[in-house]
């Protein structure tokens, strides 16, 4: 699912252009090392012939994507809010470290879908009443190929390679070194442009891009405008498309869920917890962890962002979880709180139960168009924040006698999408149709080693109603002890 295996000849590629030869390789005995080494050379010669010369596609299209088209509107969408000028957008740089996959950045696969490290996108609005009039144009720009580098990274594409244009689906794609020339060009004809710049504002690229079109065209100064407020208003709201792959990341952390179900049992330990899950995601088509994975157990569990997962799980322990996947890099995000052993205790079972309360409390107070999240001072009627708080601390007490709310500490939620906390345009957001969230309250009380957070993820369909993407894992208390002793 998801993941689509390389076939043909760029197998070949894979092997062949491998750092350790195969003949190194235990598993692969030579027969007679005068026939490896021959034999090793010859494939070497025809990979890097076919590396320089094939006119096939690499497979750059791993993920799932959106039709072509998808990512054109988005374009087109952010040109409208332009005003003019010229929106600049690089792709996220390759990581030094395998250890740490590449992953592009979210504003720009938002916008292209393309996977590829070292490139660039550039918007030109319609400026019908400019000094020289401009009209829509888009153009990726594509780095220069480093064919040593590609016999360890596998092949990429550039601006001359066949059907590059097909494949990137861009009006128009251009080699990297275009790109000053370009927005020198754009800038030259009308000099107001210089300070319509829109790009990414902690990008090092783009600072260095705007710097030196400034100097060419013997400006003190160019003025950059950081695109990321623009494209936010643009990606709160999800199309068809992107809620597909938010359902197909959901349906695989749930999965992952009941792996852990199973998986949780005194004597285990938090990490191997946490690999299980990540072995069950991978198997469903998933690339990677939606954020670091939370497995608390007991003081721990009183720990929001908890991550050493290095506590071995006790009798008598609750887990919180708060564990989920990308599937094609859209994110889920879910959170169960389970017992050690199966069975929650009574006072466990009484905090569970109002925690759960309160997601119901906020799940019913929900109106689309009217309903918001995060409102920090829990006393806005319209926050779904406040219909949980308000459930919380009238129900149940602390060793103390004193009310439960004290012990929530976060807010009830945020956006997911591309990020598991997708941005948006500011907090509170009021919440509609086409919007991704989660609802998440939970108790924290580290006087009794005892930490509950229950999360699902909520889309707002487009008749106004809340979906629970999370519907098909357990909720309740009974159903938690239930499916933990399902095998």
């Amino acid at each position: 699912m998801g993941k689509r295996r390389e076939k043909g000849r760029k197998t070949v590629f894979r092997l062949v252009l491998s750092a350790r030869p195969i003949s190194k390789c235990s598993r692969f005995a030579p027969h007679s090392a005068r026939d490896d080494n021959s034999g090793m050379k010859l494939l070497r010669l025809i990979a890097l012939f076919l590396l320089a010369t094939s006119t096939e596609m690499p497979s750059i299209r791993a993920l799932e994507k959106q039709p072509a088209s998808a990512y054109r509107a988005r374009r087109v969408a952010l040109a409208a809010r332009l005003h003019g000028g010229v929106a600049v957008l690089f792709a996220a740089e390759e990581p030094l470290l395998d250890l740490t996959p590449y992953r592009q950045d979210e504003d720009f696969y938002y916008l292209t879908g393309w996977t590829e490290p070292g490139a660039a996108l550039l918007v030109v609005s319609d400026a019908p009443q400019a000094t020289t009039p401009r009209t829509y144009r888009e153009i990726l720009f594509l780095p220069t190929r480093d064919l040593h580098m590609e016999k360890y990274t596998g092949a990429k594409l550039d601006a001359a390679s066949p059907e590059v244009a097909q494949a990137t689906g861009v009006d128009a794609v251009q080699q990297m070194t275009e790109l000053p020339a370009v927005l020198n060009g754009l800038i030259d004809k009308d000099r107001r442009l210089a300070y319509n710049i829109w790009t990414q504002a902690t990008a090092s690229q783009a600072r260095a891009l705007v710097d030196f079109t400034a100097a060419t065209l013997a400006m003190s100064a160019a003025d950059a405008h950081d695109v990321t407020g623009l494209t936010a208003v643009l990606r709160v709201v999800k199309d068809a498309g992107e809620i597909e792959l938010i359902k197909k990341a959901s349906a695989a952390s749930i999965a992952g869920q009941r792996v852990m179900m199973h998986a949780v049992k005194p004597g285990e330990t938090e990490r191997a917890i946490a690999g299980k899950m990540t072995a069950s995601w991978m198997e469903n088509g998933c690339e990677r962890a939606s954020y670091a994975a939370i497995v608390g157990s007991g003081i721990n569990s009183t720990t929001l962002h908890y991550a050493g997962n290095s506590r071995t799980v006790e009798n008598g322990d609750v887990v919180v979880v708060d564990s989920a996947c990308e599937y094609s890099m859209y994110a889920a995000d879910i959170t169960r709180t389970v017992p050690a052993n199966g069975h929650f205790t009574p006072r466990q079972r009484e905090i569970y139960n109002i925690v759960l309360g309160a997601q119901r409390a906020a799940v019913d107070a929900f109106v689309a168009g009217k309903s918001s999240i995060n409102d920090r001072d829990r006393n806005d009627p319209n926050s779904l924040d406040t219909a949980a708080y308000n459930y919380l601390n009238t129900h149940g007490k602390d060793l103390h006698g004193q009310p439960l709310g004290l012990y929530w500490l976060h807010g009830l939620g945020h956006m997911v999408g591309i990020d598991v906390h997708d941005p948006v345009e500011h907090y509170p957001a009021v919440l509609k149709p086409g919007m991704v969230f989660t609802i998440e309250p939970g108790i924290y009380i580290p006087e009794e080693k005892l930490g509950v957070r229950i999360e699902c993820t909520f889309l707002v369909g487009a008749d106004g109603k809340l979906i629970d993407l999370d519907n098909d894992l357990p909720h309740t208390a009974d159903e938690v002890e239930a499916a933990m002793r399902s095998k």
